[in-house]
């Protein structure tokens, strides 16, 4: 089922589109979640909390992409419940690892003037990540995005622990550049 059909469903408020979107997205929720909680069953609960914020968040939006909004939602539920956890065991310290890496290059959201960029940012990391080679974005994502640890993003692309560090080191010096070329303030 395409996701026109599928958000057709969520705006009929017909209890079908928690399942079709289940059948479709299941899968990529669950890595999303696996790979910043580190534990099936919160992994579990948070994508059927993301089905749940779908189904009420879509009467009063509809979202353009629906893979990148059921995405945004699962990753930040597992953020957030990462967060109120607290635990190092179970998030294997890589949510304060990965955001201390992009620290000097991505502005904190906890500032208010800061806050009022936010769309300036969402547009140059977009610039960003367009310009970058398909394997380095694809390392940058892993890490940056679905939260990966460094081993983790070797095995799954066959390569070196180096290759991935040198790859993510030269990802953050540039981004950093091209943050300070466009003005927006770190």
């Amino acid at each position: 089922m395409d996701d026109e059909a599928i958000i057709g469903l969520y705006w009929a408020r017909s209890e079908q589109a928690i399942a079709r979107t289940q059948e479709k997205y299941g899968a990529w929720c669950a890595g999303i979640a696996r790979g910043i909680l580190k534990n099936g069953a919160d992994s579990e609960e948070c994508v059927n909390d993301t089905w749940l914020r779908a189904w009420e968040s879509m009467p009063t939006q509809k979202p353009e992409r629906l893979r990148a909004f059921l995405g945004r939602i699962t990753r930040n539920l597992a953020l957030d419940r990462l967060k109120r956890c607290k635990s190092q065991k179970r998030g294997g310290g890589q949510l304060e690892l990965t955001l201390s890496e992009l620290g000097d290059c991505v502005p904190s959201g906890d500032d208010p003037a800061r806050r009022a960029g936010e769309l300036a940012l969402r547009e140059a990391l977009d610039r960003f990540l367009d310009g970058l080679n398909e394997d380095a974005r694809i390392i940058f994502l892993r890490r940056y995005w679905y939260m990966l640890s460094v081993d983790e993003i070797a095995r799954g692309l066959g390569v070196s622990r180096s290759k991935v560090k040198s790859s993510l080191m030269r990802s953050r010096e540039k981004l950093r550049d091209m943050l300070e070329r466009e003005g927006i303030m770190l």
